[in-house]
């Protein structure tokens, strides 16, 4: 029998979003083994809601660190750094285990100088991407090299990650596994349409409905889905976009939207918590998943989960969940023209909508449970503990 480990896991904020629902996950699993587990986060503010007011785990241990924060500060990032350093001291943890990009960063530097035995990283999303400045990229990429050799390994999402990882030099690829994000995908299988649900957010009965699920925020791609939008409706004139999630873009999305005169065409659900999230894919006919950044596209999975068809861009771990032609529709980044098609096609052939989202049901059962994702990651923890000794 494997002993008892004393970990903590590290995140900058604990929001409603895929990287923190994972790291919840994970924690559960984790605790549900009878492991001593700690969670500490920065402060989780702003529009995209508290993940731990809607998804508690009885029994976690949460400690908020005040100077763990998402924007680059160097003299609030150094506060960080040392109180993280002197909590790991204190502690004697068996396992330090970083999210996110920043948390990455100070916790692992931290764990390092703390001599934690192990020191773990989980990439959710590259903080480096085709889509910003080159310096940016460079300082991102300089950072991630330095903290990989403080690392004894580094999970990924998705094989993509991992692929850019190692093609940017961050590290060479027996660094690296790949533990792909899991997910309560139960409730999403066994989701029904509710027509009370469908007639309170103004969605008549029978309509089409396309669906988007994501924090309103850049990068996110709802501009290329409300530029979409105006030859879908030529053809479906009573189709509806059902965007699930809010964020600080929504007031320029709605300017947009009025702008071209589809206000009678999209929904706004405003922030959904994480386990109503079901209730609203189970409505959709087709999800679009349009983000220029993303590790593995946890709301694909969900979508294949309750049957549900999607249409994507062909980036990072998008095409490690959309199977082009099987479980949906792959789009060259940024094509709005293809984003058109593609949706038009499955909205067409309700026929073909079925047959991928069975398809896409069948898949995502068997890769994507989150009690397999910490059979995984606990089994890498004794690994690595024992390959790591020092």
């Amino acid at each position: 029998m494997q002993r008892r480990l004393k970990i903590c896991h590290v995140i900058t904020r604990m929001i409603v979003g895929g990287a923190q629902e994972n790291t919840l996950l994970t924690v559960r699993g984790l605790m549900d083994k009878g492991h001593d587990v700690v969670l500490v986060s920065g402060p989780s503010l702003g529009p995209e809601g508290r993940l731990l007011e809607a998804d508690r785990v009885p029994g976690l241990k949460l400690v908020e660190e005040p100077n763990l924060v998402r924007q680059l500060n160097p003299i609030i990032d150094l506060k960080g750094y040392m109180a993280l350093r002197r909590y790991f001291l204190a502690e004697k943890f068996d396992v330090v285990h970083t999210h996110s990009s920043k948390a990455g960063v100070v916790g692992r530097l931290a764990a390092h100088a703390a001599r934690v035995p192990l020191v773990i990283h989980t990439v959710h999303g590259q903080a480096f991407h085709p889509f910003q400045s080159w310096w940016l990229n460079w300082l991102y990429i300089t950072a991630e090299r330095v903290c990989a050799r403080r690392s004894h390994r580094v999970f990924a999402v998705a094989q993509a990650m991992v692929d850019q990882c190692v093609a940017a030099h961050v590290a060479p690829p027996e660094k690296y596994r790949v533990i792909y994000s899991g997910m309560d995908i139960d409730a999403f299988v066994n989701a029904r349409p509710e027509p009370d649900l469908r007639q309170r957010l103004g969605i008549p009965p029978g309509v089409p409905v396309v669906g988007k699920i994501a924090r309103l925020f850049e990068l996110k791609g709802h501009e290329y889905l409300i530029a979409a939008a105006p030859d879908i409706v030529r053809e479906f004139p009573e189709v509806r976009f059902l965007l699930v999630g809010d964020g600080v873009l929504r007031d320029a999305l709605q300017r947009e939207i009025r702008a071209r005169n589809l206000q009678e065409h999209f929904v706004f659900t405003g922030l959904v918590p994480p386990a109503e999230v079901c209730r609203y894919t189970a409505l959709m006919d087709v999800l679009v998943h349009l983000s220029l950044r993303e590790g593995l596209p946890r709301t694909v999975v969900q979508a294949l989960a309750a049957g549900i068809p999607a249409v994507g861009f062909a980036l990072d771990g998008t095409p490690e969940v959309i199977v082009d032609g099987r479980t949906g529709i792959l789009c060259p980044p940024k094509d709005i023209a293809a984003v058109r098609e593609a949706v038009l096609k499955l909205l067409r052939n309700p026929l073909q909508r079925k047959e991928m989202g069975c398809s896409g049901q069948a898949f995502v059962q068997e890769r994507f449970s989150w009690r397999r994702m910490a059979d995984l990651i606990e089994a890498q923890y004794y690994e690595c503990l024992g390959t790591h000794s020092d």
